[in-house]
């Protein structure tokens, strides 16, 4: 339980900062899905929307303070991976 006026403020403004960044790394696991789930129905045009929005979305995500920059290089990395070996397979 806080002790003053102003640690009850905080706790307010926490709870609220944990909820907006709970939202924003739902929505990029939920990004992350729907690129896993395009690459193996192999629709090589909508993944590549999707990689794009998703890269947006992590740069947002790490100017915001939600994720670290490394976590967001090292899934850059790896959805980037992943989509060049499923257009390479493609080929």
């Amino acid at each position: 339980m806080p002790t003053s006026k102003s640690a009850a403020k905080h706790v307010k403004t926490d709870n609220q900062r944990r909820l907006a960044h709970k939202a924003k790394r739902s929505e990029l696991k939920t990004l992350e899905k729907r690129l896993n789930s395009s690459i193996t129905k192999k629709e090589s045009e909508l993944a590549g929307k999707v990689l794009t929005s998703a890269f947006s979305k992590l740069d947002k995500a790490v100017k915001s303070g939600t994720i670290h920059p490394n976590k967001a290089g090292r899934k850059k990395s790896r959805l980037q991976k992943r989509f060049n070996a499923a257009q390479k397979n493609q080929a």
